[in-house]
């Protein structure tokens, strides 16, 4: 039911069904156009939509006043409907009209598109922009999308439990916002970068099934995908492996979509990492399109062309029909960007009309080399070949982000090709000054349990029960398998150079109660915000949050972040540094 003490319907509810019903509206004036000496058309709006008044000339009513309207539902002249509005063919007549309150004239036309208004603008006066048709949408699909993971995590027997948000800083928490402890002074809180610790716990507790739409703040760069305070689905499960937590959160994810009235695209697809990696040069490969790497090692294994004579990995990928698109200036921008990203270079070639080889080294490759590259990247006349010669890792990162960039669509156009990236690398590097190898992951995942004889012999070679879920290029979140064994446990702090006495120290709240019979657990969280983003056609996430944060950090609307009065900092005994100079 919509109707309340002051209404019987919403502005978007009226049909031909209801003419001849005395009605009473509520809502904001979004037009009013005069019509004769004595009569003037007002549109009144509320957040289901609009519905033409016919109301007396002298009433003085303007742009955003609130109103409450009492007439009788009638059929507009034919002349005058308007078929693209669903309450297009009525309107109401005889109308007595209430000013509930009156309004200064926006800064801007609630009606006119956002990209007509600067962002900082929209976002200073962020309850007029959220008036819009636009906004109101996308944080009324939040809402429903919110709504069907809950439903499907409670279905699955799931129990929601708040965790803390003043929790210890932890180790690595340099990206942590750190909270003063007032009747501790020289003691701090951190505020939640995810509740990781306190959901293994919950396991440990019996809990079986936590999940929790959770709010967690992290002091990153901001950028279209990524604000300090951000909301995501997190869970974890007792007793599982992780096919077990991938069709719990597959679940979820695809009630989201369906919620949206988005097609879910069936089954979630599941590929490793090393796969991910050597067929899209990514791990949140875009499946929507093709031009996949294709490895070309073996073509160059007995080449002369020294670019490529004894390269590691040789690999290329086929942009179809670019050729012409792609002039010497584009070219030469996408070799500097390749040897910014640590290759040695960028070889192209364009396939000629008569499938000749038009490109600075053709003359350097021999007829076999040509015929077995043709063949291995099919390629076609008007087609451009991009080539990169160098380390494995290098040659398909770099061509993996230059096949984004040629091909990749809108991350919000359908299909939706959900997928999961499996076995990632349990240690990624080693530490140029410890020298020790440095965690893919977090210290609590578990090795591949085919790899775990290698974790002091060849660390780097060990897989991890780490996962990752991607919905078209954009990774949603990520998960694991924790480690719930001491001994275990143990060795991967020894590789990673954390002895006993510092584990206990750093993380002795966290590990103790694992002495008490600790489960096999996993989980996973994704970001809330990016999913509805990309349900709502949205390529930043700032437009379906309601009150975020621009860019630099700052909030034009409230002026934060701002200085506090000396008072408050001595209670906290806290002292601010002069600018530097």
């Amino acid at each position: 039911m919509t109707s309340t003490s002051m209404r019987t319907h919403q502005c978007g509810e009226l049909r031909p069904e209801q003419i001849g019903q005395i009605v009473t509206l509520t809502g904001w004036v979004a037009t009013r156009r005069e019509h004769g000496e004595k009569l003037a058309f007002v549109d009144l709006r509320d957040h289901t939509g609009v519905t033409q008044c016919v109301v007396d000339n002298t009433v003085d009513v303007r742009a955003e006043y609130v109103l409450r309207v009492t007439g009788t539902v009638a059929a507009r002249p034919a002349e005058n409907v308007n078929s693209r509005i669903p309450t297009g063919g009525i309107e109401l007549q005889d109308c007595q009209v209430e000013v509930l309150n009156n309004a200064e004239a926006p800064p801007f036309p609630i009606s006119e598109r956002a990209d007509q208004v600067a962002e900082n603008t929209r976002l200073q006066y962020r309850f007029l922009d959220i008036r819009r048709e636009r906004m109101q949408r996308n944080l009324r699909l939040r809402a429903a999308v919110n709504s069907a993971i809950r439903g499907a995590m409670e279905a699955q027997g799931f129990v929601e439990v708040e965790t803390p948000m003043l929790v210890p800083s932890t180790p690595e928490g340099a990206r942590e916002f750190i909270v003063p402890s007032r009747q501790q002074p020289g003691s701090f809180y951190a505020l939640p970068q995810s509740p990781q610790l306190f959901k293994q716990l919950l396991m440990v507790a019996g809990i079986d099934r936590y999940y929790q739409l959770a709010r967690c703040l992290r002091d990153e760069d901001l950028r279209a995908d990524r604000q300090y305070e951000f909301m995501q689905l997190d869970a974890e499960m007792s007793f599982v492996n992780q096919d077990d937590v991938h069709t719990a959160i597959g679940a979820a994810v695809l009630a989201a979509a369906e919620a949206a009235g988005k097609d879910t695209g069936g089954e979630i697809v599941k590929i490793t990492w090393h796969e991910a990696m050597n067929r899209f040069g990514s791990d949140k490969p875009d499946l929507r399109f093709g031009m996949e790497l294709q490895e070309l090692t073996d073509v160059f294994a007995a080449t002369e062309f020294k670019a490529f004579a004894g390269a590691a990995a040789i690999k290329g990928i086929n942009a179809s029909g670019k050729a012409e698109e792609f002039g010497r200036n584009k070219l030469d921008a996408m070799t500097d960007k390749a040897k910014q990203m640590g290759a040695k270079g960028l070889v192209w070639l364009k396939v000629a009309a008569d499938g000749t080889f038009e490109s600075p080294v053709a003359k350097f490759l021999s007829e076999a080399e040509t015929a077995a590259l043709r063949e291995k990247l099919s390629a076609q006349p008007g087609d451009l070949l991009l080539i990169v010669a160098d380390k494995w890792d290098t040659a398909c990162e770099v061509l993996g982000t230059l096949r984004n960039d040629i091909g990749r669509p809108p991350v919000f156009e359908g299909p939706y090709r959900y997928l999961w990236v499996v076995d990632f690398p349990m240690f990624v590097g080693v530490d140029e000054v410890s020298g020790r190898p440095r965690p893919g992951h977090h210290p609590f995942t578990q090795p591949h349990p085919d790899d775990v004889h290698m974790l002091e012999s060849d660390p780097l070679s060990v897989r991890s029960q780490a996962y990752d879920l991607v919905l078209n290029g954009w990774e949603l979140g990520s998960g694991s398998i924790r480690i719930h064994q001491h001994e275990l446990q143990a060795r991967v702090f020894s590789i990673l150079g954390i002895s006993d006495e510092e584990a206990q120290k750093k993380f002795g709240f966290f590990l103790n109660p694992f002495r008490y019979g600790a489960p096999p657990h996993g989980g996973f969280a994704f970001g809330i915000d990016r999913l509805v983003a990309i349900l709502a056609g949205e390529e930043n996430i700032r437009e379906v949050i309601a009150f975020p944060k621009t860019q630099s950090g700052q909030d034009p609307m409230t002026n934060a972040p701002t200085a506090v009065i000396q008072k408050q900092l001595d209670e906290l005994g806290i002292r601010v540094l002069p600018p530097k100079a």
